[in-house]
Parts: structure tokens; C-alpha cells; sequence
């Protein structure tokens, strides 16, 4: 019934002002439970072979998508039902506010000029090895961290929640979660991992491409300009070796009028990305700047979300 298109499109925009406001709960967080649900059945299905790794996202993605999609069902002829439905998703899977608030503490100690907590706090945006890393680095880490979580953690569920309503909220953070836990190359998750990985890059391929576009169109909120960002984008978005972190991290570096990329250490493991943008290396002054945009291109993605879906509900109607 196209109603629930409009029930859609009022609950994605409460669950973005409950995160707004709220933010993520201090315990209890739905993601981290569902984290530790997913690493027990890690535990229960692993071998190092691609198959099982599969079987292993099928489950734990396919799981939480039919329960969203169950609950939608349930909930298809009684609005108000499915507003709270889809607000309380929403909130649950939407990380913006703790993204800028992360990029504000950063910034108010590297102003302070403390390395030892600016390298502690690193851990809370990425897994980068922080204890060598100088100002201008940890600058870049936190900025380069933002742009492609703005993607992640606000613009991609909002833009699958358009689409695809509760399951498709559900569905993508758990297919993100995974991707962060087991995704990366290691060891460990070289083969198990790469089921996981690619479904977060088939997920992300419009979100990151619409998060570089929306990143262009508010650079003035962050002390850039349209054109220059743009051109920026439009230069660099492919030579990142993410299909995706290359779309948001290009845009936010011509945003800002920084030069991001360069040698990263994870636990041991060094990768040397190209670098991204023009100008210097990100300083404090940026991470503002960052969270002002990262902000921004929230607000405008939870209008197209909430536009999106109450074009579902006209089409239904026909």
C-alpha cells in the first residue's frame, strides 16, 4: 500500500534527527550487539576458503534484511507502526553525529598540541597504526576518515532505506559491519573476508559517487568552492585503490584545498595511497571544517532519502 512509502520517508527523517540530537546510545548500541552476534557465528562457520566466507554473509546479512523486511510487512497497514519501525532503524544504523563529534575532539587536541591523546583517540574513526604519526598525519587520517564515513555510516543507509525501507537499513549496516570486521586483508580473512568485502563495494558504489556530488555542492559551508572541488573530483575520485573511498576522500580534498594520501600503517601493514588534492597537509583548522561538511552532506541526503521514498509512494499509488 503506497502509504507506507510516506510513513518511510517521515521515520528516515526522525531517525536522522534522533541521531542528530541523541547520537548513538552509550550502551546497548543495536550495531555492537549485532557485532558480537556475527563474530560468534564467525567463530561457528570459519575456514580459510571463500565459500565459507560466503555462507558466512548470507547469513549474517540475510538475517538482519528479513527481519527488516518481516517487520515492514507487519507493519504495512498501520503507518504510525511503520514510522517508529522505520525511525528507530534509522537511528540505530546513522553514525553522523558521533563522526563530527569525533573530528571535533581530534581537532581541540591536536590545537592543544597533545600528540599522546590525539594518537589514543585515533582508534575511535580507523585502524591506522597512530603512534608515529605527527600532527599533519593524524590531520589527515581523521580527515580522510569523515569523508568516506560520511558515506558509510550517514548517506548509504539513507539512501537504501529510500529504496528498500527497514530491510534496507538493516541490510546495509550489517553488510558495513561485516566489511569492517572481517573485510580487510589479513591473514586471517584473505579468502574468508572476500565475500563480505565485495558486497560493501557493490552497496557503496552509488552512495560513495552521490556523497563526492553532495560534497561538491556544500564545499562553501566548509570554506571551498563548487567549481574547484569539482574539478578536484572529477581528477582524483579514481585513483584511490577503493572503488569507493577514492569518490568521497577526492571531494572533501578539493572541499577543503588540502593534499590527502601518502603511507599508512595498519598494525604492521604498510600501504602507500596516491595522494589526493592540492594544497597542504590537513592541520585542526580542517577537522572543523570536515564536520561542517560531513554535516551538510547529511541534511541534504536525508531530503533526497525522504523525497525518494515519497516517489515510491506516488508510483504505488497509480
Amino acid at each position: 500500500m503506497p502509504y507506507r512509502w510516506a510513513a518511510d520517508a517521515a521515520g528516515l527523517i526522525a531517525g536522522y534527527l534522533l541521531d542528530a540530537v541523541i547520537g548513538d546510545p552509550r550502551r546497548f548500541h543495536p550495531v555492537a550487539g549485532y557485532g558480537t552476534a556475527a563474530a560468534a557465528l564467525e567463530r561457528r562457520v570459519y575456514q580459510p576458503r571463500r565459500r565459507a566466507g560466503a555462507l558466512f554473509t548470507a547469513v549474517a546479512v540475510g538475517a538482519p534484511a528479513l527481519a527488516g523486511l518481516a517487520a515492514a510487512r507487519a507493519t504495512r497497514r498501520v503507518p504510525a507502526a511503520r514510522f517508529a519501525l522505520t525511525a528507530a532503524a534509522t537511528w540505530a544504523v546513522l553514525g553522523g553525529r558521533t563522526l563530527r563529534a569525533e573530528s571535533l575532539v581530534m581537532a581541540r587536541h591536536l590545537e592543544a598540541g597533545d600528540l599522546a591523546a590525539a594518537r589514543g583517540r585515533l582508534g575511535h574513526l580507523c585502524g591506522r597504526d597512530p603512534s608515529a604519526l605527527d600532527e599533519p598525519e593524524l590531520a589527515r587520517a581523521t580527515v580522510e576518515s569523515v569523508a568516506e564515513n560520511t558515506s558509510d555510516a550517514v548517506v548509504a543507509p539513507l539512501f537504501w532505506g529510500a529504496l528498500l525501507g527497514p530491510a534496507g537499513l538493516l541490510g546495509y549496516r550489517a553488510a558495513n559491519t561485516l566489511d569492517a570486521m572481517v573485510g580487510h586483508r589479513s591473514a586471517r580473512y584473505e579468502r574468508f573476508g572476500t565475500a563480505s568485502a565485495r558486497l560493501d563495494d557493490l552497496l557503496n558504489l552509488a552512495p560513495s559517487r552521490l556523497t563526492g556530488l553532495l560534497t561538491v555542492a556544500v564545499a562553501p559551508i566548509g570554506g571551498g568552492a563548487p567549481r574547484e572541488t569539482l574539478r578536484v573530483w572529477r581528477r582524483d575520485r579514481n585513483d584511490h585503490p577503493s572503488p569507493n573511498a577514492g569518490q568521497c576522500e577526492s571531494a572533501m580534498a578539493g572541499a577543503l584545498g588540502v593534499r590527502l594520501g601518502g603511507r599508512n600503517v595498519y598494525s604492521g601493514r604498510s600501504e602507500t595511497r596516491p595522494f589526493l588534492g592540492d594544497g597542504p597537509r590537513p592541520s585542526a583548522v580542517h577537522l572543523r571544517r570536515a564536520a561542517r561538511i560531513s554535516g551538510a552532506v547529511g541534511a541534504v541526503a536525508v531530503l533526497l532519502a525522504a523525497g525518494a521514498a515519497l516517489v515510491r509512494s506516488r508510483v504505488g499509488s497509480r
